[in-house]
């Protein structure tokens, strides 16, 4: 691959092929970001280390406030300018992008590396027809005139989906449906062909078939275009067909790491498998009650000591809340989890824990959120979930139902 030169002013980056050479494309390093505030300084990202190659996709999974809309805005550089405190490395092509001022990093925004936002309505200019926002940046890092800008956005507009592209061009967002708006934000994001696309939760608000449509279309445009893929979703059920890699993140740390199909056969975090345990079945018997993780999310301005995901844990043991676990190997150096005691074939191997059910999965479940429990006491207390990965393992070339 040729490497492109930007056209956006200032001294000129030189992107490299780094796939040849067998290096990853994205290379994060013990990144952190902190915000202060009223009440004190808030860790969302606490040390986060991970790869991506070219052509790959790499899932990243958590619940709401678990760092992964600030992991993914720490890599691409979109922070406020304020109150903001930054640390560690993201190398991109060979190239730091932490170490860049906002001049080169415009170079490197929408032409090497774009992201899909969550909320397209509020990522559109709402004053904007989407034609114009589509070829700004074409004309910006490709140099293009008006009239070839404008014949490439309907183009864009045709491969992502949008029928009559030629009179939707100059319609404004309010006038597109959701479906459509997202559609529009996977144009802009591929207009110049970039290597890497951070997707931000893509289908957060659309219908289960139009979520479909979305990724079954970004997964087509990758095949073809060659890129690779960071899929941010709290879904553990979006990423198990569409997904090389998982990162599971929670309290802003990652707590488990692996190839897809090694994570949903031989997972090890407890936090990993209650996110399983909590995804609805369609095979589930009609009016069933839905599946939760007791407890909230901790205080990232005060975090608990030791394991963070401790005062929720069920296999919880007095070491968990007094030291914090290491991201470990669990038999192979591609899959990494932070675990006292970790699950193994579904069971805990906490002292007490013999039963292979999980007892996750019961909102408002008797006891203490992070007393630790044997496993009489977890049977007498929780009824046991209708499944467990235990008795039940996930295929992930089987997919699983969309939530």
């Amino acid at each position: 691959m040729k490497a492109r030169l930007k056209r956006t002013g200032g001294d000129t980056l030189e992107f490299k092929d780094v796939g040849h050479r067998g290096e990853p494309l994205l290379v994060v390093d013990d990144l952190h970001t902190s915000f202060r505030t009223g009440r004190g300084t808030v860790r969302a990202v606490d040390g986060v280390s991970l790869t991506v190659d070219e052509g790959k996709t790499l899932g990243v999974v958590g619940e709401s406030g678990s760092g992964k809309t600030v992991l993914s805005r720490s890599i691409m550089g979109l922070l406020p300018p304020r109150d903001v405190i930054k640390s560690g490395t993201v190398r991109f092509a060979g190239h730091d992008l932490t170490a860049m001022d906002p001049v080169q990093l415009r170079q490197v925004w929408g032409a090497e590396l774009s992201m899909i936002f969550q909320d397209p309505m509020t990522a559109l200019n709402p004053v904007k027809r989407i034609g114009v926002q589509i070829t700004e940046s074409l004309r910006l890092h490709l140099g293009m005139d008006r009239s070839e800008a404008t014949a490439t956005a309907i183009e864009l507009l045709r491969s992502v989906g949008i029928p009559s592209p030629e009179q939707r061009i100059r319609w404004y967002p309010f006038q597109l449906s959701g479906g459509m708006r997202q559609r529009v934000m996977i144009a802009i994001a591929l207009a110049c062909s970039p290597r890497l696309v951070m997707a931000d939760e893509p289908t957060t608000g659309l219908d289960v078939t139009v979520q479909a449509q979305i990724l079954d279309l970004l997964a087509e445009l990758q095949r073809e275009r060659h890129m690779a893929v960071i899929l941010v979703t709290h879904d553990l059920g979006v990423v198990a067909t569409r997904a090389d890699d998982i990162v599971v993140m929670y309290a802003g740390r990652i707590v488990e790491q692996a190839p897809t199909k090694t994570l949903f056969k031989e997972t090890r975090m407890p936090y990993t498998q209650a996110l399983m345990d909590s995804i609805p079945r369609l095979s589930d018997p009609s009016g069933i009650r839905l599946h939760a993780i007791a407890g909230r999310p901790p205080d990232l301005i005060h975090p608990p000591k030791g394991c963070r995901f401790a005062p929720r844990c069920p296999y919880a043991q007095d070491k968990c809340h007094q030291s914090e676990p290491p991201l470990r190997t669990a038999g192979s150096p591609d899959h990494l989890f932070a675990c006292w005691f970790p699950l193994v074939n579904g069971v805990s191997t906490a002292p007490g824990m013999s039963s292979g059910s999980s007892v996750f999965g019961v909102s408002g479940g008797s006891g203490t959120p992070g007393e630790s429990a044997d496993a009489s006491t977890a049977s007498d207390q929780v009824p046991p979930a209708p499944w467990s990965l235990a008795d039940t393992p996930i295929d992930p070339d089987a997919g699983l139902e969309p939530s």
